[in-house]
């Protein structure tokens, strides 16, 4: 037999052998069919979006965020899910820019040397903190001691035409800090700062040129400075009727200028302060960026003419020459409604809802008086609500991890809320930290400081879409980290527990989940004034643990499900582990 002839038979032999085998009948007659093996989705790496103009060269300063695996305790997890929240991480909304977390000092808070402080502050990593803060801004003289310093005015005239007085950052006065005490607490802190100048002086100053003594009072800042600090603010809302400035008397005023302010004489004024604080970083080899003062919202029919022109005469005059117009904009916003005794639901409605609609107000208002649009500084920002201790309550700090969520997904360059100190005032009081509260240490942190801490830890680098089904009372953030972990914030505007299910879209997902539970007790009705980590809590009257740094997460295997409890008027931190 020719060798080509043996070859076709064994071919043949072995296909026949191959045909029967495949269609052998199983023990219930049906033919043996292979399942191909379940392949999971590929994950891709989104892009990152290009930078907001609106965030601009705040995100210079982005970081990358690397997960470190905390110490955990097991723990159970619910069976079933009424809840679902899904985080898609196949696009990012924004970068992270690390200025969203910022903080108000002011000039009535004390040294701000406590060592508790100065931990707490550390642990937080606020990156930045403004001052002098508020209003108190355009009536400080960071240079002098008291009212007797050559060139300080014999007071100002308020918007009544009563005389008030000025505040110093070289003062004596032990209850204050000094200028020296802020950059002491930003170096021991590992922070930088934002500074509010003086813009008021260049109304109420009596020498012959009042706008070059203001503005060189705050070039001499800039020097002094000598590079410590990046961002500077000529004014603190100086188109309000309550602001150092919006009114003077004329009969002291040596340069002709009008009672009441107008935006077009502000933006003229910025020019001359821009000019000589440029100047002074130039001399000294450094680089600042300066800010100008926007009306925030749609003004109201009470408001001054001032507050109603503001935009539309400053914004055409202040852009007018580029080498002396502003390098962002300002924007303030105490959000709930104006001195309202508001209810836990609208202080997380106005949370959700105020930062987008005021992006969209200053966004378009840049549009129709024909500015170019630059980044966006909110550098202050808190509630009114009021007068069942809101602003110190438990509620305040989900408010405050919506309002910096919002802040980045809006696209702002930065935020920082007011204050790290203020005044009792029977809970109306917006301090991070207590001062002068009844049965507490001075400097113990309220329920807002634990939210913001946790928030920020566990928040990755880049923010990531989410969508919630089954309860709209529950609001999520997502986030990723560069390192491949994946973030999902919950926070339950309700009076009623939550079990919530999160769902995964391009996420790689490994073994474990990880999670911290932040939630109020039973002490003040909805606005409780403590606050538990893990049902850690505190023993005083108000506040939270002391060892909060060191409290272990939660975990559970992700082989059951990505699932958690959220209690009533809560926030959960949960961390996703990559394969």
């Amino acid at each position: 037999m020719k060798p080509q002839t043996i070859f076709k038979n064994c071919y043949f032999l072995l296909l026949g052998i191959f045909i029967i085998s495949c269609s052998k009948s199983s023990d219930d007659g049906d033919p043996v069919t292979t399942t191909p093996p379940v392949t999971e989705p590929e994950i891709v790496k989104p892009i990152d979006p290009g930078v907001a103009s609106t965030v601009g060269f705040f995100l210079d300063h982005w970081q990358a965020k690397t997960y470190v695996t905390p110490a955990y305790t097991e723990a159970a997890i619910p069976s079933s899910a009424s809840v679902t929240v899904t985080i898609d991480a196949s696009k990012i909304i924004a970068k992270v820019p690390i200025s969203i977390f910022g903080q108000n000092a002011n000039n009535w808070s004390g040294k701000l040397n406590v060592s508790s402080f100065v931990t707490d502050m550390t642990n937080l990593e606020p990156h930045i903190v403004r001052l002098p803060g508020g209003s108190g801004s355009d009536c400080y003289f960071w240079n002098a001691v008291d009212d007797k310093s050559p060139g300080i005015p014999d007071g100002y005239i308020d918007k009544d035409g009563k005389k008030q007085g000025f505040t110093f950052g070289k003062t004596n006065e032990n209850w204050r800090p000094t200028i020296d005490d802020y950059y002491t607490m930003l170096s021991n802190t590992n922070t930088k700062g934002i500074i509010t100048c003086n813009y008021g002086y260049a109304r109420y100053g009596t020498g012959k040129d009042p706008v070059m003594d203001a503005a060189k009072l705050a070039a001499d800042w800039v020097t002094y400075d000598n590079g410590r600090t990046e961002y500077w603010e000529i004014g603190n809302e100086n188109y309000a009727d309550w602001e150092a400035g919006y009114r003077i008397d004329v009969s002291r005023n040596q340069d002709g200028q009008p009672e009441l302010l107008t935006g077009k004489l502000y933006a003229q004024h910025f020019k001359v302060f821009a000019r000589e604080m440029r100047k002074a970083a130039k001399a000294i080899g450094k680089e600042i960026k300066i800010g100008a003062v926007m009306q925030e919202s749609p003004t109201q029919s009470y408001q001054v003419e001032n507050t109603k022109t503001w935009n539309a005469k400053m914004l055409p005059e202040i852009n007018s020459n580029a080498e002396t117009a502003p390098d962002y904009y300002i924007v303030h916003n105490y959000i709930t409604p104006y001195n309202e005794n508001s209810t836990a639901a609208t202080v997380i409605k106005a949370a959700s809802t105020v930062p987008s609609e005021m992006m969209s107000f200053v966004s378009n208002e840049l549009k129709i008086n024909g500015a170019v649009s630059k980044p966006f500084a909110f550098t202050e920002w808190n509630m009114w609500a009021k007068d069942q201790k809101q602003q110190v309550s438990n509620v305040s700090g989900l408010f405050a991890v919506i309002v910096q969520a919002e802040a980045i997904k809006n696209n702002y360059g930065l935020a920082a809320r007011w204050d790290l100190a203020n005044g009792w005032d029977n809970g109306n009081d917006h301090g991070l930290f207590s001062r002068g509260e009844p049965g507490i240490d001075d400097w113990t942190p309220r329920p807002s400081f634990y939210h913001m801490y946790f928030f920020q830890k566990y928040l990755g680098d880049k923010l990531v879409p989410t969508t919630v089904a089954g309860n709209q009372d529950i609001k999520a953030y997502g986030s990723i980290y560069d390192s491949g972990q994946s973030n999902v914030t919950l926070i339950n505007a309700s009076a009623t527990a939550q079990n919530v299910e999160i769902k995964t879209k391009n996420i790689s997902v490994g073994s474990r989940f990880y999670w911290y539970t932040l939630s109020g007790e039973n002490d003040n009705g909805e606005f409780s004034r403590k606050v538990k980590v893990n049902d850690q809590g505190t023993a005083n009257i108000a506040g939270g643990p002391k060892d909060y740094k060191t409290i272990k997460a939660r975990s559970a295997a992700t082989d059951k499900g990505i699932k958690v409890i959220v209690p009533a008027w809560s926030s959960v931190y949960l961390i996703i582990d990559k394969k």
